[in-house]
């Protein structure tokens, strides 16, 4: 059965190679590349006036341009997070207009569940420590204390607040350890292996956490979600990780708690604003470990983000939406 053209705008910040593989798999379409390229999803790209003719927007479009598309049927961001498109009545005027909207979280999902798994290891191993060591004129071969200082996972809980795909592969991740592992989301109800809660008993469950681990998106709900109140309530020494957003974590709290040493460690890949100017006082709060924004990074990223959108472009060929992946509802 021939597949009739489509028309396919992109502005995803892709090398090369990536977009040659686009066009090679879109060779049959008629696939347009913009000239202002989008590098992320939580600022609001250029508008476009060839976006207006597009049936499918690939990488981050202008959202107004969006909206007033009367062709749009199908919009894929190249990221795991959709900021700028997270609001109910553009979301809802997709859904009207029956088209899809879908994102490449499950390209970032293991990058960012490895990222958060490996400064669990990292922080309960000490390694931090004996970095810190080696940068010292005359490093200590501190063998006593860092063995005494060093503990297991098994056995520990872990708080993850949000439970998409980022969430689920880090508990794939957890599973051999043994951990106790909570997850937040708007509705409860059972899941193998994890205890998903609602916000309600979030509470009662902070003070049992040894690592809280945030993957909330920015959106208005979400602001300072992780405040001093909800600090307080962790276990004294309890680590808080945010792959998150910046947004959602009120600083100014999380550093007054490392301070105190109510929170033991924090690990931040996502901060505000970004970049982070070398002269923030959270560079220097004691144990605080920041790392770029590089949680979702792996070598072969724009590849596996163009792959993904042609896995999911074979599907809508065909008609299959609902086998679309990474779909938002």
């Amino acid at each position: 059965m021939a597949i009739k053209p489509l028309r396919i705008w992109c502005n995803a910040e892709l090398d090369e190679a990536a977009i040659q593989r686009l066009r090679d798999a879109t060779a049959h379409h008629h696939l347009v590349v913009d000239q202002k390229l989008a590098a992320n999803a939580w600022e609001e790209s250029e508008p476009s006036n060839a976006l207006l003719d597009a049936e499918i927007a690939f990488g981050q479009p202008n959202r107004i341009t969006c909206q007033q598309s009367p062709h749009l049927r199908w919009l894929a961001t190249n990221s795991g997070g959709y900021t700028t498109y997270d609001l109910p009545e553009f979301r809802e005027g997709l859904r009207e207009r029956g088209a899809v909207f879908t994102t490449s979280s499950s390209v970032f999902a293991d990058p960012c569940a490895q990222h958060v798994l490996g400064m669990m290891l990292a922080l309960n191993r000490r390694f931090p420590d004996s970095w810190a060591d080696q940068q010292k004129p005359s490093p200590a071969w501190a063998y006593n204390a860092r063995r005494m200082q060093s503990h297991l996972l098994n056995g520990q809980t872990v708080l993850i607040l949000s439970f998409g795909t980022i969430a689920r592969r880090l508990v794939k991740y957890l599973e051999p350890f043994g951990m106790k592992i909570y997850a937040l989301r708007r509705r409860a109800y059972s899941e193998s292996g994890v205890h998903v809660i609602a916000e309600e008993r979030l509470s009662a469950v902070l003070p049992e956490v040894d690592h809280l681990v945030n993957i909330l998106p920015q959106n208005a709900s979400t602001d300072h979600y992780v405040n001093a109140r909800r600090l307080a309530l962790l276990k004294p020494g309890a680590r808080f990780y945010n792959i998150g957003r910046g947004t959602t974590v009120d600083q100014n709290a999380l550093m007054e708690a490392l301070r105190a040493g109510r929170v033991g460690e924090a690990y931040l890949d996502v901060t505000e604003p970004e970049p982070l100017p070398p002269e923030h006082p959270l560079w220097a709060t004691p144990n605080c470990h920041i790392t770029p924004h590089t949680s979702g990074g792996r070598v072969d990223q724009t590849a596996a983000v163009v792959d993904h959108f042609i896995r999911n472009l074979q599907r809508f060929e065909m008609g299959d939406l609902d086998g679309m992946v990474d779909r938002v509802e």
